[in-house]
């Protein structure tokens, strides 16, 4: 999953003890642009995985989102593939807090536009956007245009074995504590990742499975066939 609220709590602790990491590989749950900002601004770390995808009309119908537009900060304006200029730029505030950007066409200019309906779903007024602060825009940019790289997809398969981790645990239990209170339970975990390094030892060197051999629905389907 993506970094929590608690995650800050647990960089502060790292950093205390020189702990912290250069870089960090969340899992798939789709980072947000400001916690990468934030951990690289209040901890150096960098946070590498797929950012959240766009949600807007265009990004779900295949139209052009806000990557087709060059946004020019300092003068304030957005300007699309067709040439024209955004004819209003306003600070506002999500409903959820977050400081962002109204940008808007004017409704003149989108209308004669000949890939106007690539650009905007509105009838009665131009293409609108919603943009997050600079730093954030730019982050999430740079992450998007790194999510196709050969460094990217390399770096981000180290999950894999994370993950296996995960689910190991969590089939034996680490889901649910069985005793009251944070040092049992902590213990709890320390003998159990102690366990679970054995098991793991032990099918390293006898090349024994892990996992139970999985078969898709239509390979069974195929065996009991032939059968």
């Amino acid at each position: 999953m993506p970094p929590s609220p608690t995650t800050s709590v647990i960089y502060d602790d790292l950093a205390e003890h020189n702990l912290a990491p250069v870089r960090q590989y969340p899992g798939s749950g789709y980072l947000p642009a400001g916690a990468v900002v934030q951990a690289a601004r209040s901890h150096g770390i960098a946070l590498i995985g797929p950012m959240l995808a766009g949600l807007s009309a265009q990004a779900r119908g295949g139209g052009y989102t806000q990557q087709a537009f060059t946004i020019d900060w300092d003068r304030r304006q957005a300007i699309c593939l067709e040439g024209a200029v955004s004819s209003r730029w306003q600070p506002m505030r999500t409903r959820d807090g977050k400081d962002a950007i109204s940008v808007r066409f004017a409704t003149a200019t989108c209308r004669n536009c000949p890939a106007r309906d690539k650009w905007t779903t509105a009838i009665r007024t131009g293409r609108q956007l919603y943009l997050r602060p600079r730093e954030i825009h730019q982050a999430l940019a740079v992450a998007r245009a790194a999510e196709d790289s050969t460094s990217f997809q390399a770096g981000y398969s180290r999950r894999a074995g994370i993950e296996g981790t995960m689910h190991q645990a969590a089939s034996h239990g680490a889901r649910r504590a069985r005793y009251r209170g944070l040092p049992k339970t902590r213990l709890d975990h320390i003998y159990m990742a102690c366990a679970l390094n054995l098991i793991r030892l032990g099918a390293f060197w006898t090349g024994t499975p892990l996992d139970r051999q999985r078969t898709s629905h239509l390979a069974r389907l195929e065996l009991s066939l032939a059968a």
